[in-house]
């Protein structure tokens, strides 16, 4: 059936969340049926962290992007926790806002928060340009972590960091306004002019890149860098490629416009 889902390209037409959602209703179709006829050979408790388990396998076998492995093998279990204790209704509404205020963007462009490690950010600061003025944008710059490790490194640069979110947003405002040189603003990111920069950056998703990599080569300048997060561009080689030895086991893709 899987490898039916695959070849049959029926698993590349569907948006991850959606393939989740198929793996994980295969995954409980095999449980519940195992433990139909085997009702002594699992205990009940361990059943979600197998369905999890099995999901998490499955999903990563038909291509689903890596940061969906926790996601798919811990759903199960976090239900069956969130069940298994006594909760006020109120605090799922809480952690229900603070899930919409942090990936606000996430429903339309289907880019959940990211934040890059210091050593991605090390990485790419001996990429700017050297002996003369530069201006970096960010786009989706989450939290500013980013943003401020860049600056902290080469403050001879102007940064600007574009965030639609409005509990990262304000929250890297708040650091960009202890930092010379560094701004924050509210917005989409589509919205921006990429000529004005001289290196864009970006740690976003598969999904818009492709679309990302048309307003990249539309606007950005001659001799501009552009580099991306993990993410490569569909069918584009990138003139470098940067393997880094983090925690997240980071690359950078980098393109000279």
């Amino acid at each position: 059936m899987l490898a039916h889902i695959e070849t049959g390209g029926f698993a590349t037409n569907l948006s991850p969340a959606a393939r989740a959602a198929v793996v994980h209703a295969f995954s409980m179709l095999v449980w519940g049926t195992f433990s139909a006829l085997f009702p002594a050979a699992l205990p009940a408790a361990a059943l979600p962290w197998a369905e999890g388990g099995s999901a998490a396998l499955i999903g990563a076998a038909i291509g689903l992007p890596r940061w969906w492995l926790p996601i798919n093998a811990l759903f199960f279990p976090a239900i069956y926790a969130l069940l298994s204790v006594d909760v006020p209704p109120a605090a799922y509404l809480a952690a229900l806002a603070l899930l919409l205020v942090c990936n606000v963007g996430a429903w339309s462009s289907r880019v959940p928060l990211f934040l890059s490690t210091t050593q991605a950010a090390a990485a790419v600061t001996t990429l700017l340009p050297r002996g003369r003025a530069f201006r970096l944008l960010d786009l989706g710059c989450g939290t500013g972590s980013f943003l401020m490790n860049v600056s902290q490194v080469r403050p001879d640069g102007r940064y600007t960091g574009v965030e639609i979110a409005p509990l990262p947003w304000l929250w890297s405002r708040l650091r960009a306004q202890r930092r010379d040189g560094v701004e924050v603003v509210w917005g989409d990111f589509w919205q921006n002019d990429l000529s004005e920069y001289d290196v864009v950056y970006a740690y976003l998703s598969p999904a818009p890149m492709a679309r990302l990599w048309e307003k990249a080569r539309a606007e950005m300048r001659p001799g501009s860098l552009f580099i991306s997060n993990d993410f490569a561009v569909p069918g584009m080689t990138p003139q470098q490629t940067i393997r880094i030895g983090d925690r997240m086991r980071t690359t950078l893709y980098v393109w000279t416009m």
